[in-house]
């Protein structure tokens, strides 16, 4: 059965969709996506992902390509139309199709894609054993809180994390932890978890910010601030969060065992606080 996925208003077998190679998304990198998890036919954080993709939209100036309420319909759509018990929801809109210009082109119309992926989320067997980490420096542009489409430097990293064994590359700038290639970077020292402030240098992560609340109503001290590179090896344990891993422990950092090499108790405590409210975000 082919998937079924979303382009600017139609839902078409992948293999039907086609989108133009001058669209300012292929030739610039020009546009924003998200990424929301779905756990039992239904979308998880939903208020959150839209505030997000609404400022990321505004950062470049571009506009929803319809409202608000038709695009938590789609995915509802897409969700049924390709049986999503568990997995994800990948959307993107670019400026548009134009002429190669570097400028923004006057009254385009945007290009909206979506489709769905499955992945076990819930019982992801790394969440049981942990996964390694290792740091890599950071070489992106200075905008991070903007999900932008253009991702390469992020490919390059998680790329030599893989060839060392890594699940993760810890991004490093000017010696301390920005974040991960793809997901918020966590330590915990003494009781307190430590977690990077929000800035342009690094990406709002909702589950970030959900954890965040959920640490304030279940009384876990949180500091947010810089951390470097020693204390991540150095600190009692550690553990990153992402739309579709929500969160995991990391046992080892550049080759050291952070902690006892084992996931920490914050980690697996965070991890569960996290998909007891998504599942009851699914029932509603």
């Amino acid at each position: 059965m082919k998937k079924i996925v979303f382009l600017n208003g139609e839902y078409l077998e992948e293999d039907k969709a086609k989108v133009s190679i001058f669209d300012r998304g292929y030739l610039f990198g020009d546009g924003v996506y998200e990424v929301v998890p779905v756990v039992n036919y239904k979308v998880l954080d939903k208020q959150p992902f839209l505030e997000r993709f609404d400022r990321s939209l505004s950062e470049l100036e571009l506009k929803w390509p319809y409202s608000k309420e038709y695009f938590l319909e789609m995915i509802d759509e897409l969700i049924k139309r390709n049986n999503l018990k568990e997995g994800g929801v990948y959307m993107q809109v670019t400026r548009g199709v134009a002429p190669r210009n570097f400028s923004y082109p006057i009254d385009i119309s945007t290009t909206c894609t979506a489709f769905t992926f499955e992945k076990e989320v819930i019982n992801n067997p790394k969440a049981k054993t942990g996964v390694k980490v290792v740091t890599v420096p950071d070489i992106r542009w200075k905008r991070r809180d903007i999900k932008s489409i253009a991702l390469l430097a992020q490919c390059i990293a998680k790329e030599e994390a893989s060839q060392k064994g890594a699940y993760e590359g810890w991004m490093v700038e000017d010696g301390f932890v920005t974040e991960g290639t793809s997901s918020s970077a966590y330590i915990v020292k003494d009781g307190v978890v430590i977690t990077r402030p929000l800035s342009n240098a690094i990406l709002p992560g909702i589950r970030r910010r959900l954890l965040l609340e959920l640490s304030e109503k279940h009384n876990i001290k949180v500091e947010q601030r810089l951390f470097s590179v020693e204390e991540a090896l150095n600190a009692d344990e550690a553990f990153l969060s992402s739309a579709t891993t929500f969160v995991l422990p990391i046992v080892e950092s550049d080759g050291k065992k952070i902690g006892n090499g084992k996931p920490g108790e914050f980690a697996v405590t965070m991890r569960k606080m996290y998909i007891d409210s998504a599942l009851k975000t699914a029932e509603m």
